[in-house]
């Protein structure tokens, strides 16, 4: 049985995203996508339209060194425009070290995401890393 075409979206996206391929992941988004970033730290909060998402996404790996990995575990569809990703990241930045699990909730209209909401294991913990 072939993939679902949602489930093939989101893991193109994160192949381009461990790539730093920031042209394939604008082409995955709608103009006005917006990623929301949990936590009360320096990159968390809402980044709407695709140069504010990739930016922020270059961002992350600018601030790790490039030390930012992220491996997909699994992805999950509704068949009515919902996905979800299960990850597993790790980075290391400023002496400290982040291994954690993680999710995005995405939203698909047509064949773009349009929004992509992140949940986290540990939010403090997050917040601690990234401050």
């Amino acid at each position: 049985m072939a993939e679902h075409p949602h489930a093939a979206l989101v893991r193109k996206g994160y192949d381009a995203f461990s790539r730093g391929d920031m042209d394939t992941l604008r082409s995955l988004m709608s103009s006005d996508a917006t990623h929301h970033v949990p936590g009360s730290h320096p990159l968390s909060g809402d980044f709407k339209g695709q140069e504010a998402v990739t930016d922020m996404y270059r961002r992350l790996h600018e601030v790790t060194d490039g030390t930012m990995s992220v491996e997909l575990r699994n992805v999950l569809v509704d068949g009515r425009g919902h996905a979800v990703s299960v990850h597993r990241y790790t980075a290391e930045r400023q002496g400290k070290r982040i291994d954690m699990n993680g999710s995005i909730v995405f939203r698909i209209v047509g064949d773009k995401i349009t929004d992509l909401d992140e949940c986290v294991e540990d939010i403090d913990k997050g917040n601690a890393f990234w401050s």
